[in-house]
């Protein structure tokens, strides 16, 4: 085989391994078409929302008589791009480099460096232009005109769409090679050292993506950035880079907003390159370190001493054990649950940072009150909590290794349900908790212990409800494409969950002013909880003995298709 037919074959093999096959479910033989798809579908109705903003407030605003608004909101546009890139790397930290299953059934083969290098480039390009072509397939077609001047013709229209994408290209391309150069340079860490630092890492460089986004100033005037007193600032903040860059190009600007502009468009065509050489270097030494690495280091942390959980029974225990201390070793899961907590943790600044802006009011002031303000959040935090955990409870650990558990006698089925729901509370309501009480210091003690009280049995009431009729072991179970649906749970399911957080929030509120209302608000969660409770013990009780170990159930009845031999 030529190097040109070999670099097809990795091409293909390394763009399609965004998604480890090897966690399917048998049926859906190793094909993650339908799991990409769902990607796609989410990225692309995430355009639509963007257009059908642009559409109906964009055109609202755009006769105003200032540039105010249009700036703003080509940040944002080019700040959630970014976010959609360094999202996209982030989620494929594990798959980016060569990991131990190419060392092993690459390094044999007699495949030139070159060609695997280039093939492992073009995936992550390709990878890269898609989700970005997705993201902005209907945007960037609909933001343009309306960020383009009142007066502007055919050609100028032209030229706003074509400087909308390179911009957001650039952007993307940039936060996209910056977390590759992280991702290279912490792979050259030391083994061990590496297996306890890259997980900080991710989750730091995610919560620096979120927090660009959410939080970074408004400097929506050529007279505020051309201040020099906003100059450190803007050097920290390349969502403004780009947006240099974006009206450089178009060319519409006044002498004002060209003085203030050219500054930050310098900066976003010397970042690029950078970030790309980096990228470059860090993808190099992983070829030739980490590759030969891969093969002595562990896919799970060593464990390490410390607190032990106990369950009834020595079987309970065990899965206990085996559950939590899976999730804590694990890289890939606990990529997941910072996901999930991460999304939660920016939809709860972006809701008291709008909460605050609309009361005039400092965050100690907001910190100190007893209103909904304050309850959303922390519910916002035990959803988000305890959908990654179970979300993550749905992903196998190794496939291969599911002969220890078919072999061993598993707890039956009550008592293994006991010891997953109390995995499942440990794992994501006991640090929301924790995490609640240190927010609501500045409350007074009864509000506070109140409010606690509370999201221990919402907690309690979602575990129960999310373990009905569950049959597997976590970690242990095929996933299969498709049945999730996450693209339409995320568009149609998020929105709809944050207003009835906030109304619940508002009802919880309430009662704290009345001894009576609290009472009956905590008689109803707790009868709530029971009825879950009740619900997933009696799903237990009529389900078989045996765990689940593949997603679909096996056919009853095999066919022969003696016809078709006819």
């Amino acid at each position: 085989m030529n190097a040109a037919a070999q670099f097809r074959v990795l091409y293909r093999h390394f763009l399609f391994r965004l998604t480890d096959v090897e966690l399917l479910a048998e049926s859906a033989r190793g094909d993650s078409s339908t799991l990409l798809g769902q990607f796609g579908a989410l990225l692309v109705f995430g355009s639509l929302l963007q257009s059908v903003v642009a559409v109906t407030v964009g055109q609202a605003l755009r006769h105003r008589a200032t540039d105010e608004w249009a700036w703003t909101a080509e940040r944002l546009l080019i700040s959630l791009a970014m976010l959609v890139a360094g999202v996209f790397a982030l989620l494929n930290w594990e798959s980016t480099f060569p990991d131990r299953r190419d060392a092993l059934a690459l390094g044999p083969l007699p495949i030139r460096p070159r060609t695997l290098f280039a093939a492992k480039v073009a995936a992550a390009v390709t990878a890269l232009g898609v989700t970005l072509a997705a993201w902005n397939c209907l945007a960037g077609f609909a933001w343009p005109p309306m960020l383009a001047p009142t007066d502007a013709g055919l050609a100028a229209g032209l030229r706003y769409i074509a400087a909308y994408w390179i911009a957001i290209f650039a952007a993307g391309t940039f936060v996209y090679c910056s977390v590759l150069a992280v991702e290279g340079a912490t792979a050259q860490l030391p083994a061990r050292l590496r297996r306890r630092v890259s997980p900080f890492v991710q989750s730091g460089a995610f919560a620096l993506l979120l927090g660009a986004v959410c939080f970074q100033p408004s400097f929506n005037t050529a007279a505020a950035l051309s201040s020099g007193g906003n100059q450190t600032v803007l050097r920290w903040l390349p969502a403004y880079w780009f947006l240099g860059l974006f009206h450089e190009l178009a060319g519409s600007l006044t002498a004002d907003g060209h003085r203030a502009m050219l500054p930050l468009a310098g900066s976003a065509i010397a970042s690029l390159p950078a970030a790309v050489l980096f990228a470059g270097a860090a993808f190099l030494l992983a070829y030739l370190r980490t590759m030969r690495q891969s093969l002595e280091e562990p896919d799970i942390a060593p464990i390490t001493r410390g607190w032990t959980p106990r369950a009834a029974s020595r079987p309970a225990t065990a899965l206990l054990l085996f559950i939590v201390r899976t999730l804590t070793r694990s890289r890939r899961h606990r990529s997941i649950v910072t996901f999930y907590l991460g999304a939660g943790v920016a939809i709860a600044a972006v809701y008291l940072q709008g909460a605050r802006d609309m009361q005039r009011i400092s965050w100690l002031d907001l910190a100190r009150r007893v209103d909904p303000l304050m309850l959303t959040p922390t519910i916002l935090l035990l959803c988000a909590s305890w959908l990654g955990v179970r979300t993550a409870f749905s992903i196998p650990l190794d496939l291969r290794a599911n002969w220890i558990f078919r072999i061993a006698p598993a707890p039956i089925a009550g008592k293994r349900l006991r010891a997953v729901r109390a995995a499942l509370l440990l794992l994501s309501v006991a640090p929301v908790l924790a995490v609640s009480a240190g927010l609501l210091l500045a409350w007074p003690w009864t509000a506070a212990l109140g409010h606690l009280l509370a999201l221990a049995l919402v907690g309690c009431m979602l575990t129960d409800l999310s373990l009905r009729g569950f049959r597997k072991i976590p970690f242990t179970c095929s996933y299969l494409p498709g049945k999730s649906r996450i693209h339409m749970t995320f568009w149609f399911g998020a929105i709809p969950a944050i207003i009835l957080i906030h109304e619940a929030a508002r009802v919880e509120a309430g009662p704290f002013s009345s001894p009576a209302s609290y009472l009956a608000l905590i008689a109803s969660l707790t009868a709530g909880a029971l009825a879950a409770r009740v619900a997933s013990e009696r799903s237990a009780a009529l389900t078989q003995a045996e765990p689940q170990f593949d997603e679909p159930a096996p056919d009853e009845l095999i066919g022969l298709h003696l016809d078709q031999l006819t």
